[in-house]
């Protein structure tokens, strides 16, 4: 159980007097605290939600640095989540043209999503296959893992490789607008390295796979 400091929501940067006055001020709602995640608890000298979403949770959070100072920092809380490389029979690889509304763009992927309370990784990977591109894997199989923006976020993303593939139909949720596509392997690396394949995850995928086939 993580336990809670009892300054958790006083900025370590204010006065005491400061500190005291502004938690009077805060309604309950304000100063909502909820525990982050134990091995990182420790670092936090307190800790106060400020966004509640549907897949992120945003905190202001005082990190302990060496020195003894405690710095203030934005901390993005998600639930992992899983990424899949489909390669067919012939070495093509299934890919999405997924619209993004943060950047307003079509981009091409790999099928991907967060996982569902408690579902393991290869559970959601397989999941996201179908869902996103409607082909089931026969097999499915860890290539790594990696952290996808660890300057602000401790969010993990697993990749796997899946294969013997059977078509089937999509089951999109109503904001996707998802295609599908394939290409060879060459064609891949040539969009990669012209830009046109731009995601991290997709790229970081493909890199372990083909580090992995070397």
């Amino acid at each position: 159980m993580v336990k809670l400091r009892a300054n958790l929501n006083r900025p370590a940067s204010a006065p005491t007097s400061a500190k005291v006055q502004a938690a009077e001020t805060l309604s309950l709602s304000d100063c909502f605290l909820r525990p982050i995640i134990t091995d990182m608890n420790d670092r936090f000298e307190y800790s106060k939600l400020v966004f509640d979403g549907m897949i992120a949770k945003g905190y202001e959070v005082g990190v302990r640095m060496d020195d003894g100072k405690v710095v203030r920092r934005d901390f993005l809380h998600y639930d992992g989540a899983a990424v899949i490389l489909p390669v067919l029979d012939d070495g093509s690889i299934v890919m999405i043209r997924n619209y993004r509304f943060a950047v307003d763009e079509d981009l091409l992927e790999l099928p991907a999503g967060m996982l569902d309370d408690g579902e393991p990784p290869e559970v959601c990977a397989a999941r996201e296959l179908t869902e996103e591109t409607g082909y089931k894997a026969r097999k499915v199989a860890k290539l790594g893992q990696f952290y996808t923006g660890p300057g602000t976020s401790n969010q993990v993303l697993h990749s796997f490789l899946g294969t013997g593939l059977t078509e089937g139909t999509q089951n999109l949720e109503e904001y996707e607008r998802i295609t599908v596509e394939s290409f060879s392997q060459d064609e891949v690396r040539r969009m990669i390295a012209g830009g046109e394949i731009h995601d991290a995850k997709t790229i970081s995928t493909l890199s372990l796979y083909w580090l992995r086939e070397q």
